[in-house]
């Protein structure tokens, strides 16, 4: 979360970063459009589905 300082990231966000990270080829349901920008393992970008206009 510190790594995030300038994107508000909740408990629940940094929870499904961590699952991520743990559960290999994991895809994230979410409406935040912010896990365009987090990261699992520093660099790796999260597979998202991101519902747009809802």
């Amino acid at each position: 979360m510190k790594r995030y300082q300038s994107v508000p990231m909740s408990l629940a966000d940094a929870c499904l970063v961590k699952m991520s990270e743990s559960i290999a080829f994991s895809c994230v349901l979410t409406l935040d459009n912010d896990f365009r920008i987090y990261r699992r393992n520093k660099n790796e970008t999260i597979d998202a589905i991101i519902a747009d206009g809802i």
